[in-house]
């Protein structure tokens, strides 16, 4: 059960990543890519009907992992708490920027609530780039599975580390470039004309940028911690993984090429998964390692909830889960096509 609930928790992460990574992206290049009005409203109309629904999957996933982890909840938030307060402040002002921006004329406001909107999805795809990177590298757990870390120190990886160092930083930059351009395909999905054209030149010139990352990303992982390399060594389906990465980054660079944007989504879509899967598989069973002492690494044994509960929670799960599916296939289904600018709102 404690292995099926790992999975569970991970399913739920890499599916808020691909669905809200979309809506980030999309807010990271808005100021750059749309030059006029009515090219910043198709941006805003393309994820006008998605973005709120796509951040369930974050709250469902915490959810989950207070559910099923309770131990790793209570440390985690305790010793990210800081963090997660930016993040939450991030995630408000990026919903006051796009909910707010329809109801104004003033191109003051206009302006500020694109800054806001804009800023607030480039800090919030950093923020959780080097909240994974925190993960792999590991925080300073003590004996009572509790642990503060301060914003930063003196950025190097060791026993005094700060959430932020160089190889948090480097992740953040890598979600940072992974969500552009996945935001950018789902952006040239929607539109049509200069924008589309604008947002597949993006994406395109993100390709190398991205596949370079992945490289230098994976050394620096394999350097700051040598042992995500043992799951690897002894379960050899894992090497499927990192083929599925550079797999879905070939089939991107073909598809963006060739224009077919809809394949070129779903290549960036199973990048996203492919990396997320292979930071799982690379850490399993360790949930929250230690950067002091491995004994006192969380892991999915020493931190989750009676099997009764699991058990019991399952079920549930499964339900909920039919009619999240049922939804967000409707409304994706619903709001197909490219978007127009007839009518009012988003």
């Amino acid at each position: 059960m404690e292995t099926l609930w790992f999975m569970i928790v991970a399913v739920m992460v890499a599916a808020y990543v691909v669905l809200d990574g979309f809506d980030l992206g999309a807010g990271a290049i808005y100021l750059g890519v749309a030059k006029k009005s009515d090219e910043r409203r198709k941006i805003l109309r393309a994820i006008g009907p998605v973005w709120d629904g796509n951040e369930v999957w974050l709250l469902a996933a915490g959810g989950t992992l207070y559910f099923a982890f309770p131990l790793l909840y209570a440390s985690s938030f305790s010793g990210f708490y800081l963090p997660l307060m930016m993040v939450l402040w991030l995630l408000m002002l990026r919903g006051i920027g796009i909910e707010l921006r329809a109801h104004m004329v003033n191109p003051v406001w206009l302006g500020f609530f694109d800054l806001i909107f804009c800023v607030s999805s480039i800090l919030l795809a950093i923020f959780f780039g080097a909240a994974l990177g925190n993960v792999v590298r590991g925080v300073p757990l003590q004996a009572d599975g509790y642990f503060f870390e301060p914003l930063w120190t003196n950025f190097r990886v060791g026993a005094n580390a700060g959430i932020l160092d160089w190889y948090t930083v480097l992740t953040g930059v890598i979600a940072l470039v992974t969500l552009t351009a996945h935001g950018a395909l789902y952006i040239a999905v929607k539109t049509d004309g200069e924008l589309s054209q604008r947002v597949r030149t993006v994406a395109l010139w993100a390709w190398p940028l991205q596949l370079v990352l992945t490289i230098v990303g994976l050394i620096a992982t394999c350097y700051v911690r040598p042992m995500v390399l043992d799951n690897y060594k002894h379960h050899g389906i894992g090497y499927l993984i990192p083929l599925v990465v550079f797999g879905s980054l070939s089939v991107m660079i073909y598809a963006i090429r060739k224009g077919l944007d809809k394949l070129a989504f779903i290549g960036s879509a199973l990048y996203i998964v492919g990396m997320l899967v292979g930071a799982a598989f690379a850490l399993y069973p360790v949930v929250l390692p230690a950067s002091t002492d491995p004994a006192y690494s969380l892991t999915i044994y020493n931190t989750a909830a009676g099997r009764h509960g699991l058990t019991v929670g399952l079920t549930w799960w499964i339900i909920a889960l039919v009619l999240a599916l049922g939804y967000f296939t409707f409304l994706f289904r619903m709001f197909r096509g490219k978007v127009r600018l007839e009518g009012e709102g988003y």
